[in-house]
């Protein structure tokens, strides 16, 4: 009844009409794609936009007050910075020469960047940014590792808050209390 012959002719059947269904798949999603809409960073196309009339949301927007880094760090809470350092704890150790994963943050605070003699898996991406770990660059790098220095090799996605990172530098400039 079946030969050979009819079961290959059967299996190779079965897989053109796949191949056909996924190339016919892939063509539509090219013809019919929802990306580069009008909005920014991917939002949904929209055949039109419509205008509310309230000039966007810079207008609406309430004006922020922003605080000076310096006026943060004066009012910063060390203890709070200390129980934010714990995500720290797990590449970095708070004792003179003793590094793990990362460089000891012994005296990090207006200490030169890539100092640690004892530690030798810089990247060299600090380096060419800042040579001095100020207050001001601590914050800077503490919001986004990976956007100040690109090619550091320090994984953390940073703390987003500005008060985390102040507390977390009063906590730093002085660790013992």
């Amino acid at each position: 009844m079946f030969d050979t012959m009819t079961l290959t002719k059967a299996v190779g059947a079965i897989c053109g009409s796949l191949l056909i269904f996924l190339l016919a798949g892939w063509a539509g999603s090219g013809i019919y794609s929802m990306g580069g809409g009008h909005g920014a960073s991917g939002e949904h196309a929209q055949a039109y936009l419509i205008d509310t009339g309230d000039g966007g949301d810079e207008a609406g927007a309430e004006a922020v007050e922003e605080v000076d880094f310096e006026t943060l760090l004066a009012n910063a809470d060390p203890g709070k910075g200390a129980n934010l350092y714990k995500k720290c704890q797990a590449c970095h150790k708070l004792e003179e020469g003793a590094n793990a994963t990362g460089p000891s943050l012994y005296q990090v605070v207006g200490r030169p960047v890539e100092a640690v003699d004892s530690f030798a898996g810089y990247s060299g991406a600090l380096a060419k940014v800042v040579d001095v770990w100020t207050p001001e660059h601590l914050n800077q790098y503490l919001a986004d590792p990976k956007g100040f220095a690109p090619g550091n090799k320090m994984s953390f996605a940073g703390f987003k808050k500005v008060e985390d990172r102040a507390d977390i530098i009063a906590f730093l400039q002085n660790p013992g209390g």
